[in-house]
């Protein structure tokens, strides 16, 4: 459990400044997992060293892998091919992180081993069942609490079958599973989606040689194909680069560069929504790194809107909905967020935290079941707030802050270092004008 610590934040003037974002959690998180599945070195560079990340990596280490750790953001993996992971002799602990668990749920469910995964207490409370059910009909033995649907979760590996399968949700981390259980053994494994979720496992698994097909609907991925060591670039996080996105538009005056910033169309969802409100957000520089498109983001305060925001939208921005509701708190006029039942069971339920949290500071800001519904342009006042455990509510109240009268102060902030280690850090550079 994290440490309960608190931090102040002052409102701001204007914001200036260029920085590299962090980088990418979710492609860290896959490029460790896959160069560990591939055969020999696969040098990963511009990797996220937050606790979530470090949590896949330990997972690893502790299935054999060999890990070289270069600098600060890069390292090292000897692979061991899709045959050579080893059954661990310790509880496998995935920390906070949802992705750790329900991706390592599809490798270690084709593995000829026993194994169990656990986490934090906020973990152990999250929903694993969407995974464990498909990959239960594909023939995997997992036993979970709870109906088998929370973790500790006992996987007997092994014995898996090929499937197609309709996801009633567009959940990346389903479809990575699926996929991953699918990739180690014979036969073709289908999945289809309701929307397109973030492809980052599609394009990386192709990177290093699986023989993986997207389509329309979904994907699908022919088994026992070994895959290869890669060099890995892993661009920065765009749910990161979204806090600061939204502080320089909401902060009068300001005028923001973030630099190698992902913008996956799967997954930049975000930089739509808020050029739907009529945020001034530039893409240039643009490029691709290892099978990934990347940007710099030349972001300027702007009068925002409020807008409706839902349908395929969601899948594409669903991590950075918190800091979305926080734009819209700042913007004229009404914006109604549906479609999103899925913000309900993340680290916290998000939509009842960012309704609390918000309202605490004055915002018009009401919940509906699958979604929220805020009342743009009424000036927000400091207070007191809580993240409730939740990386993603906290950098977002910390960004609400940046835009109140008088100063906020917010309660359990040490859960940023999950996806964001030097957040703290780059907030109150940027308010100086400071370029790094």
């Amino acid at each position: 459990m994290h440490e309960l610590e608190s931090r102040t934040v002052k409102s701001v003037t204007s914001l200036r400044g260029e920085f590299v974002v962090p980088g990418d959690k979710s492609i860290s998180h896959r490029a460790i997992m896959f160069a560990s599945l591939a055969q020999g070195e696969s040098r990963i560079s511009g990797l996220l060293r937050g606790e979530d990340c470090l949590s896949t990596l330990k997972a690893f280490q502790n299935l054999g892998i060999e890990v070289v750790e270069k600098a600060d953001d890069e390292l090292i993996i000897h692979g061991c091919g899709l045959d050579g992971l080893q059954e661990p002799t310790d509880v496998v602990d995935c920390g906070n992180s949802g992705t750790t668990m329900r991706l390592m749920s599809g490798i270690l469910a084709a593995q000829p081993f026993f194994s169990i995964l656990t986490g934090d207490h906020y973990l152990r409370k999250r929903p694993m069942g969407r995974v464990i059910n498909p990959l239960s009909a594909m023939g995997a033995k997992i036993l979970g609490r709870d109906g088998h649907s929370k973790a500790p979760l006992a996987i007997d590996g092994g014995g898996l079958h090929p499937a197609e399968y309709h996801s009633p949700i567009a959940s990346a981390q389903v479809k990575s599973a699926l996929l991953l259980a699918g990739m180690q053994i014979e036969g073709t494994t289908t999945v289809y989606e309701p929307h397109l979720s973030r492809d980052h496992s599609e394009r990386m698994l192709r990177f290093f040689g699986a023989d993986l097909e997207s389509f329309g609907g979904g994907a699908k991925v022919t088994g026992r194909v070994q895959l290869e060591g890669r060099d890995v670039e892993v661009p920065g996080d765009i749910s990161s680069a979204a806090f600061f996105i939204v502080a320089g538009l909401i902060v009068p005056n300001s005028e923001l560069l973030l630099k190698n910033v992902g913008v996956n169309p799967t997954r930049s969802g975000v930089i739509d929504i808020l050029q739907q409100m009529g945020g001034s957000i530039e893409l240039t520089n643009q490029r691709e790194l290892s099978g990934e498109p990347v940007a710099d983001l030349l972001v300027k305060s702007s009068d925002l809107q409020g807008v409706e925001i839902g349908g395929d939208l969601i899948p594409r921005a669903i991590d950075e909905f918190p800091v979305v509701s926080v734009a819209a708190a700042f913007a004229e006029g009404v914006t109604i967020i549906r479609n999103a039942k899925e913000l309900r069971v993340k680290e916290t339920d998000r939509i009842a935290a960012m309704c609390n949290c918000l309202g605490s500071l004055g915002a018009q800001i009401e919940p509906l079941d699958d979604g929220m519904r805020i009342v743009g342009g009424k000036l927000l006042s400091g207070g007191e707030v809580n993240s409730f455990g939740d990386h993603r509510i906290a950098m977002s109240l910390a960004i609400a802050a940046l835009g109140a009268a008088g100063e906020t102060r917010i309660l359990d902030t040490t859960c940023t270092e999950t996806s964001f280690p030097r957040f703290w850090e780059l907030l109150p550079l940027i308010s100086e004008g400071r370029v790094f």
